[in-house]
């Protein structure tokens, strides 16, 4: 197994509109969670950590006419660019287009086993109890299990679709849809890459390139529908009580809910881009009141609604990069966008959903794939995990209060020092 070089640095200062469809209306990317399933999470205690030589560099990074957020740790290892990244517990794990994923450790960030070689380039990833989902350009998603009795920690259980679901639709010509010219394909398949998943009530649900957006229940691995959501690829997804957002490159977000008692998806409503604008990602507040857009335009464009679809209202329209948006998280009530330019924004959100600029993190040398956050109990700040094209994962500390962050260096060195200790010693 080739070895993981991880670069520690200390602490330096270094117009869019929604249309709302009636009830009747049809149309046929790691998170972590464990509300969905009985089995217990990944934990760092169930195995003892590999042998692994490390690299260790005491230069900082400098970070020119920023005083806020801080650089902790450059995570290298990854044969390929980094695509997918997910806080997991104790774990974080970041995937690449290499076909490599790689399980980190907190709060060292060391290396702790390495997965998914040969099973196609890695496009989104996310993790329920003790099982990771990783969905791939070929078509597939995989199924991995925690194993405390073998070697390899992280075990291949399953393909999706299944064979189970294989043979009983094969058979059935009416079960097979065209794709393109003189090719068809079951139903419950993607005909192209995989680019996002997301979880919500005991479903996955996976967007792909293909166009459609596919249900997959939890408890068997079935899939349940398969629904033609776009006019074009499908780049990003969110859920939140129940309601699924999808982000394409056909410039529109998607809201797809079941009605009343019934087992399929409808379509809830459409939020519309800016012309000829694609969608790269969707994020939604935890209470289900505000989605956000990124597009491949810079912007960064926001709607408020009333949990009926009906009077969405755009809130927010920010040109947050010079290139585009290709990922955002939610920690709080900050947003956090990651550009094709390199640099990560940091967004409060204000009163009615607008964003107020707070900083620009730049230090990755290629543009910011995904973004993960995870909150952290010094100094009231938190942890952001960035994945870049150039091949690195970037370990930030962000603190809530950025207005009083160089008062806080100032009268609070022992707590950073805590901060600082936690990531570099080993």
């Amino acid at each position: 197994m080739k070895d993981a070089h991880v670069s520690k640095t200390n602490l330096s200062n270094s117009t869019p509109c929604f249309s709302a469809l009636s009830s009747s209306s049809s149309n046929n990317s790691i998170s972590c969670s464990n509300s969905e399933t009985d089995e217990s999470p990944l934990s760092s205690q169930r195995f003892s950590i590999q042998n692994v030589n490390y690299q260790f560099s005491t230069k900082c990074i400098s970070m020119p006419n920023s005083h806020s957020h801080r650089s902790l740790a450059v995570l290298s290892g990854h044969v390929g660019p980094v695509s997918c990244l997910a806080v997991c517990g104790e774990f974080i794990l970041s995937a690449s287009q290499g076909r490599d994923i790689i399980v980190w450790q907190k709060p060292d960030m060391r290396f702790f086993a390495k997965f998914g070689h040969g099973d196609g380039s890695v496009k989104a990833l996310v993790s329920i109890g003790n099982k990771v989902f990783t969905a791939h350009q070929d078509s597939r998603i995989r199924v991995w299990k925690v194993s405390r009795s073998s070697e390899n920690v992280f075990k291949l259980v399953d393909t999706l679709p299944t064979t189970k679901d294989y043979w009983g639709k094969f058979m059935k010509q009416s079960n097979y849809v065209q794709t393109r010219r003189h090719h068809k394909h079951l139903w419950i398949e993607h005909a192209d890459s995989i680019s996002c998943l997301t979880v919500n009530n005991g479903l996955i649900y996976s967007g792909s390139w293909d166009k459609t957006l596919k249900v997959w229940r939890l408890s068997d691995l079935k899939c349940l529908e398969s629904i033609k959501a776009h006019d074009d690829a499908i780049n990003g997804l969110a859920a939140c009580k129940g309601i699924v957002y999808s982000a394409s490159a056909d410039g529109k977000i998607k809201a797809w809910g079941k009605e009343g008692k019934k087992d399929s998806h409808c379509l809830k409503g459409v939020l519309e881009g800016h012309k000829d604008v694609s969608f790269n990602s969707v994020v939604v507040s935890d209470d289900g009141k505000w989605v956000y857009g990124g597009g491949s335009d810079g912007f960064v464009i926001g709607w408020e609604g009333n949990g009926s679809f009906e009077n969405w209202k755009l809130v927010s329209e920010t040109k947050a990069h010079n290139m585009a948006v290709l990922s955002m998280c939610l920690m709080g009530g900050f947003l956090c966008s990651g550009s094709a330019d390199k640099n990560i924004g940091i967004w409060k959100r204000e009163a009615f959903g607008k964003l107020c600029k707070v900083d620009v993190i730049s230090g990755h040398e290629g543009p910011v794939k995904c973004l993960q956050a995870s909150s952290n109990r010094i100094d009231g700040g938190f942890m952001l995990y960035s994945g870049s094209l150039d091949r690195s994962v970037r370990v930030w500390w962000v603190p809530r209060n950025n207005n009083n962050a160089q008062v806080e260096e100032e009268n609070s060195p022992a707590t950073l020092s805590t901060l600082n200790q936690s990531i570099i010693s080993c």
